[in-house]
């Protein structure tokens, strides 16, 4: 980068030199044309006089190495010249200059000599007997203002360059230094320093992508640590149902079951492979909503209709347990996944009857604000302690062990309400005390 500074400011510095020396000779090739002009003027007018003098004699004695002289009379004709035959010359009453002078007593022109083949300058003067004295002279080239000026112009050109390599070399490090020296582990401590002002931006940039990135990376390892706790956790919930299965499956097959124990045992193994079943769904359902759901059909859903739904497939189950359903609100529709909407109010009535008391009552309350679809689910169970509240939404996370596995379950259920539930843009709280019972509220932004 150093370099690429390096050789950006040294070709500006050279290419500004060289602009600038263009410019100065092109101004003073104007400057000097003007300045030969006026010398030429000034000349006219002492050959004038001498010709008002003397007439033609004083041609014959000029000299006129430079300059070229032509009189010519009041109609145009060549009476005279220093460079050419005036028996051949055409009439020169068209020439600008000659009719400037005729008209106002002075002319003067700048054009190309087809007699001489060169650009001339020209200036004429009317005389006192009527005619017209011209004198012009071969106008300077660019070319040869810069032969003449090539010494010192080469002189200034190499103490431009050398004056650009130098100031190029310790302003590229200027520029250089303070960036090499940004601590980049914590570039906000240069923001209010004044040489680092104008990357002050850039410091600030990089401190939010490091913020970023240390979140990122957190994250990356705190999904690292769930992977490895959902696999080890699914192991062990598949661990025992398998066991189970196993070991009745042996005794059955070597014989040590006597015929009466033999459907019992059948049942038992059923029981087992459809627990093992529900943990795979429930595991399936899971990773489709780690992927976002991208698989699913959303649509404009009534979400009384699917709480009816729900409860009336989980009648049977709370008339086992004894415990009472009831829904309660209106009919309200919002946009969402129709399967997902109805696992979450599902699951969460399940679990309502599961860890519910005799003759408990679980109710369900679809509420439609101004801006949200509330859902309550309220029971009259075991309810939850105040300090496993924040954890009941965690995968496989049980509160009371020895009683979720009387109840069965997952352990999955709670995860999954709540990945549908964000999936909707929603959120979920949970509140109740221990032992009175515990209440879900569910809200939906509209």
């Amino acid at each position: 980068m150093n370099k690429k500074i390096f050789n950006a400011i040294w070709i500006v510095a050279i290419v500004v030199f060289l602009s600038s020396l263009i410019f100065i000779l092109g101004v003073s090739y104007d400057y000097f044309s003007k300045l030969q002009m006026r010398q030429l003027k000034v000349e006219t007018e002492l050959a004038v006089q001498g010709v008002n003098m003397s007439g033609q004699k004083y041609l014959d004695t000029l000299e006129t190495k430079e300059y070229r002289v032509t009189w010519v009379d009041a109609n145009g004709k060549v009476l005279y010249d220093t460079k050419a035959d005036k028996a051949k010359m055409e009439n020169h009453f068209e020439r600008e200059e000659i009719k400037e002078a005729l008209d106002k007593g002075y002319g003067e022109s700048v054009r190309y000599s087809s007699t001489l083949a060169e650009k001339q300058l020209y200036s004429a003067m009317k005389l006192d007997n009527g005619s017209v004295l011209r004198l012009s002279i071969v106008q300077m080239a660019i070319w040869t203002l810069f032969v003449d000026f090539a010494q010192p112009i080469c002189i200034v050109m190499l103490i431009a360059l050398i004056l650009s390599i130098v100031l190029a070399s310790r302003i590229s490090k200027m520029i250089i230094e303070p960036i090499n020296n940004i601590n980049l582990d914590n570039p906000m401590e240069h923001v209010n320093e004044e040489k680092y002002e104008e990357v002050a931006p850039l410091l600030k940039r990089i401190h939010y992508q490091q913020e970023q990135l240390k979140k990122d990376k957190e994250e990356i390892h705190k999904a690292s640590l769930i992977r490895q706790e959902f696999s080890a956790n699914v192991s062990h919930e598949l661990k025992s149902p398998l066991h189970a299965i196993s070991g009745y499956a042996e005794l059955l097959e070597n014989g040590m079951v006597k015929a009466k124990d033999i459907k019992p045992f059948a049942t038992k193994i059923r029981i087992e492979a459809s627990r093992m079943t529900t943990l795979v769904e429930d595991i399936i359902h899971l990773t489709k909503l780690d992927e976002g759901g991208a698989e699913q059909v959303w649509e404009e859903c009534d979400i009384y209709k699917i709480a009816e739904n729900a409860l009336d497939s989980l009648i049977s189950f709370a008339d086992e347990k004894h415990v009472n359903m009831e829904l309660k609100g209106e009919s309200t529709t919002m946009y969402g996944v129709s399967k997902l909407l109805y696992s979450v109010i599902y699951n969460l009535c399940d679990n309502a009857i599961k860890y519910n008391v005799e003759n408990g009552r679980v109710t369900v309350f679809v509420e439609s604000l101004e801006d949200a679809i509330i859902l309550r689910f309220k029971d009259t169970g075991v309810g939850i302690p105040d300090d496993a509240k924040g954890r009941i939404f965690e995968r496989f996370y049980r509160v009371d062990k020895s009683r979720s596995k009387e109840v069965g379950g997952t352990g999955l259920g709670l995860s999954i309400v709540k990945h549908a539930v964000l999936l909707h843009k929603g959120d979920i709280k949970v509140t109740g005390k221990y032992g009175e019972g515990t209440e879900f509220e569910v809200r939906f932004p509209k």
